[in-house]
């Protein structure tokens, strides 16, 4: 993985923080990346990217009727992804319900990605939910043994 781009919708500021923080975990990896609002996606970095990291805040209810922050931008700006390998974040407050599950199926769905994983990361834990997500979206795969012919 060589680029990635980060885009984000965010209502508080929160989702910002952890995207801006995840492009920055890249960055230090190795990776290059840029981390975007929804609003000004930058659409030259999403089409060279290897990966694209698509994050939203957590909307509704305190336990019940969670869902993506204003799907709506999301859903009209994100470009058809066609099979690019994509990974997901959401942040929350108290939890975070479906909110990863409903965005996978919005992503994936509507703009054909590939989604590889995922991770909500609680509003007063951003910096250590952005490395982690960067941690686990670097981790090598599990090798697979294969058994020898009999």
């Amino acid at each position: 993985m060589k680029n990635a781009v980060v885009i984000y919708e965010t209502l508080t500021g929160n989702t910002r923080k952890a995207g801006e923080r995840i492009a920055r975990e890249l960055d230090g990896a190795g990776v290059s990346a840029v981390a975007c609002p929804v609003l000004e996606i930058d659409y030259p970095a999403l089409a060279a990217a290897d990966i694209v990291i698509i994050g939203t805040w957590t909307d509704g209810m305190v336990l019940f009727g969670q869902r993506p922050g204003r799907v709506g931008r999301l859903w009209a700006k994100i470009p058809a992804l066609d099979r690019k390998k994509t990974a997901l974040y959401c942040t929350f407050a108290v939890a975070p319900g479906k909110t990863l599950a409903k965005l996978e199926s919005m992503v994936t769905g509507h703009h054909g990605a590939d989604v590889v994983g995922g991770l909500a990361i609680r509003r007063n834990c951003i910096e250590q939910g952005a490395e982690t997500f960067v941690d686990r979206l670097l981790a090598p795969a599990p090798a697979v043994k294969v058994a020898p012919a009999r």
